[in-house]
């Protein structure tokens, strides 16, 4: 569930004026008191706020900077509307679009308008339909993505409601924002770009119920795109939309479901982020395999842990991004821990109650360095994929207290989210001694493996980890197999290395030997198995070795789930 706020009257979400908060709810836990499923909150720019006039009229005027650095609804309102509006769902029978307002002066919230949702619910859940761009080009803007299809042709800007009567069918309608006078020239546009807007504006409304694509809240498109240029509108990437120069070649591929065989080894897949996850949520599959946390550090927080711990270890100039970043935030840990377990949230809740198995950090120290503020919390190393990477890092005291933050950022997901289908992963863990040192140091942040259903795995992508297996067995609940970096130890390969690119291979018997030995004998020791790397999407024979070896469950990129499917019925 979405919900949107902004404030003073709401006409200005509407017309795109403003950028509203934004609030994702899920809706499946709000019957438990005991957890607040606010799976992520977005902070709207809200610069301006239509308030009563003289004489009965209406004027916008500038928000205080403090409107502006807060959100309008507190946890308690949003879980309220939340509640009230599963309720007028299940009254109704079907999903529904809600309106609703605050008291300026008593505070009481109000709903004033509920009305059947038109586009969503119309999709068929046993058909999915997917967009892939064939090419790239220049990203010009980007904004909120309506939609998840891909659209291209001649932009064409519309300024005002007296232009309207010369728009040419088939091209990119780009404007500022529109209104209820823009419907009939909506209907005949391939896409839709705005400056201004949110999802609950007037331009992302229409453009849901008539199924055209639209980027709104762009900020600048009808400045930097000029007209009649060719542009491709892409919003099959994601929550962002982007605007790309040039028309670039895209697909469209169309998938029954309900007609796809059910293999009798259970198929997870490999998420990089909440976009992804929502978009591909559809996909017969049992859960997610892999998590990567480094992914949303990298691309939603950005900034290296350390840095937000000591701050007085940066530069000025560092210092200053990093406050910018984290604006509105009790301090700069809570910014790391709220992005990072948001992050997460929307993953696991795009599976639950299925497993959703995410891995820790497992940046190298040079991938470490590049993010905001890295460079002086982190050493020079000769060969970083064999540096200091993954467990190493995590009870050592130069990183102890950043491991603490991801610690926080979990807990709060499985216990104040109530998402307990999280399942802790532990990557390149080289010993038996390591391993013990890593789940201390968990349980010494409130993640103790056994409590509240916590289970945690370990990666097993070093010869050490089959080797040991046993032993292993005894500390965790699970293996995963990363067949990249198992590959890469066992046959002494980089696999990053385009000159030795012909040795590497997950199909060498070597390797196939390993993965063989650590199913046999962790089946032996009551453990799952499982495996995340990237062979069985590329080679849908290595899944068909998995299979036979006896894998409890393969993990697989997004698109290559319907293949492997089809392969392994056979």
């Amino acid at each position: 569930m979405v919900i949107n706020s902004v404030w003073g009257l709401g006409e200005n979400m509407v017309q795109g004026r403003v950028t509203p908060d934004e609030h994702v709810v899920f809706k499946p836990l709000l019957d438990r008191p005991d957890v607040r499923p606010i799976l992520s909150s977005r902070l709207g720019d809200k610069n301006i706020k239509l308030v009563y006039a003289a004489g009965g009229q209406t004027k916008n005027v500038r928000t205080t900077a403090s409107e502006q650095r807060r959100f309008v609804l507190t946890d308690q309102e949003i879980l309220s509307l939340a509640q009230w509006a599963v309720s007028i769902e299940r009254h109704y029978g079907k999903p529904m679009d809600m309106e609703w307002a605050k008291d300026g002066s008593g505070g009481p919230l109000f709903v004033v308008q509920a009305r059947p949702e038109t586009f969503q619910s119309r999709k068929s859940a046993g058909v999915l339909r997917t967009f892939h761009l064939q090419e790239r080009g220049k990203p010009l803007v980007e904004g909120l993505a309506v939609g998840d299809a891909i659209a291209a042709g001649p932009a064409q800007i519309i300024k005002g409601p007296e232009e309207i009567a010369r728009f040419k069918p088939g091209s990119i309608l780009m404007t500022s924002n529109t209104d209820p006078d823009w419907v009939p020239v909506m209907k005949k546009a391939a896409g839709i770009v705005t400056d201004h807007g949110g999802r609950t504006s007037h331009a992302a409304i229409v453009s849901r119920e008539m199924g055209i694509p639209a980027v709104v809240g762009t900020g600048r498109a009808t400045a930097v795109i000029r007209n009649g240029q060719a542009i491709t509108l892409s919003c099959a990437e994601g929550e962002r939309g982007r605007v790309y120069a040039g028309t670039l070649k895209f697909d469209a591929v169309e998938t029954s479901l309900e007609k796809l065989p059910v293999p009798k080894t259970p198929l997870l897949l490999n998420i990089a982020s909440p976009a992804a996850a929502f978009q591909w949520w559809r996909l017969p599959v049992q859960g997610i395999g892999l998590a990567r946390l480094e992914f949303l550090i990298n691309d939603v927080i950005r900034v290296h842990p350390m840095a937000l711990i000591h701050p007085e270890r940066l530069d000025p100039l560092t210092r200053r991004k990093i406050d910018r970043l984290t604006r509105g935030y009790k301090g700069p840990t809570d910014y790391f821990v709220d992005q990072l377990a948001s992050g997460v949230a929307q993953i696991a809740a795009s599976q639950y109650p299925h497993p959703v198995i995410v891995r820790l950090s497992d940046f190298k120290t040079n991938e470490y360095a590049n993010l905001l503020g890295g460079k002086p919390f982190e050493p020079k190393e000769e060969n970083p994929m064999i540096g200091w990477r993954g467990a190493s890092r995590y009870y050592h005291p130069h990183y102890r207290d950043g491991f603490a933050l991801e610690c926080r950022a979990l807990k709060k997901v499985r216990d104040e989210m109530g998402l307990t289908n999280v399942v802790i992963m532990v990557p390149f863990c080289r010993t038996v001694e390591e391993a013990d040192k890593v789940l201390a140091e968990m349980a010494k942040n409130g993640l103790k493996r056994g409590e509240s259903g916590l289970e945690v795995y370990v990666m097993c992508e070093i010869p050490s980890n089959v080797i040991l297996t046993e032993d292993f067995a005894d500390r965790f609940d699970g293996f995963s197999i990363g067949s990249n970096d198992l590959t890469q130890l066992t046959l002494g390969v980089d696999r990053d290395s385009g000159t030795l690119a012909s040795l590497f291979s997950e199909r060498n018997p070597a390797v196939l030997r390993l993965i063989e030995d650590v199913i046999r004998r962790a089946h032996a020791k009551g453990r799952k198995v499982g495996l995340c790397g990237q062979a069985p999407s590329d080679h849908p024979e290595f899944a068909e070795f998995l299979v036979k070896a006896g894998i409890d469950s393969i993990s697989l990129n997004p698109d290559s789930v319907v293949g492997v499917i089809r392969r392994l019925a056979k």
